[in-house]
């Protein structure tokens, strides 16, 4: 199996090169990289351009104009670029483990995405982090134990027999697009993400209540694929399941109507263009 890691990037080239030295230090290498870039400016290229020419596996910069908020469409550029048969997605701001990758390949099973989590960072570890420092994947590690869409101090070591047990257990955890992963053909299935759906919020769990309506399970991760969150001023509302915003109004539609694809997504991609200043 062929593994696409699909990275969402925008103006942060220091966590940028912090991110792609953990894919560079993984056991099992995705079989290509794509930056996923909502329009970043001249140092996160020379970012990417210095780790094409460092990683073992192909890199490629896929980018598009800023226009505002858009990681669904930036998403489905990088997804329609890729020609791997699984599909990791993860944002730029995200440390990986080093069994990160071989996790999600480990987990992948026809019929199931994935849904990894994140461990967020203090503030102070983040500083850690981008000044060169290795993360630390323990329950004494710094971070926020207690934030709502973090990982749990419970879950943040590896333990590929217990992450075993608790992904059959149970479905899992809050739908997060910055450690997901699919089958690319289920995605296509879906038409990708909805690229209606800009600014802040909710384009993630529309699309896993797609596939959820097609019949696909959701698996969570915990023990497993591990990833440090680095700290940065949120732009999430107050009020994430704010019905008023125009997202959440998308998503409520889908899992009522129960829909399984979207009229505006990824298949307006047939080949999705690089960032033109690196070729």
């Amino acid at each position: 199996m062929k593994i696409s890691l699909v990275i969402l990037t925008y103006n942060w080239p220091a966590a940028l090169d912090r991110v792609l030295e953990s894919v560079a230090g993984q056991r099992r290498m995705p079989d290509e990289v794509l930056i996923a870039d909502d329009g970043s400016g001249a140092a996160t290229a020379d970012v990417v351009r210095r780790w094409q020419e460092r990683l073992p596996v192909p890199l490629r910069h896929i980018w598009q104009q800023d226009q505002g908020f858009r990681a669904a469409r930036c998403r489905n550029l990088g997804i329609a670029a890729s020609q791997g048969d699984y599909v990791v997605l993860l944002d730029g701001d995200m440390l990986l483990h080093r069994d990160f990758i071989a996790d999600h390949a480990a987990f992948a099973e026809p019929g199931f995405f994935l849904q990894g989590g994140r461990l967020k960072a203090s503030a102070a570890e983040t500083e850690r982090l981008l000044a060169g420092g290795r993360p630390t994947f323990a329950p004494w590690m710094d971070a926020d134990f207690h934030e709502f869409d973090g990982t749990r101090r419970l879950y943040a070591f590896r333990q590929p027999l217990l992450a075993r047990w608790k992904a059959r257990a149970r479905n899992g955890g809050r739908v997060m697009s910055c450690n997901m992963s699919f089958w690319r053909a289920d995605l296509l299935q879906v038409n990708g993400f909805d690229e209606r759906m800009e600014g802040y919020g909710a384009e993630d769990r529309e699309l896993a209540a797609r596939l959820e309506n097609t019949g696909l399970r959701r698996r969570g991760l915990k023990w497993a694929a591990l990833a440090v969150h680095l700290w940065h001023n949120s732009r999430a509302p107050p009020d994430v399941d704010d019905m008023t915003l125009p997202n959440n109004r998308l998503f409520h539609a889908t899992r009522t109507q129960k829909l399984t694809r979207c009229t505006q997504g990824i298949d307006t991609h047939s080949a999705a263009p690089p960032d033109p200043r690196i070729g």
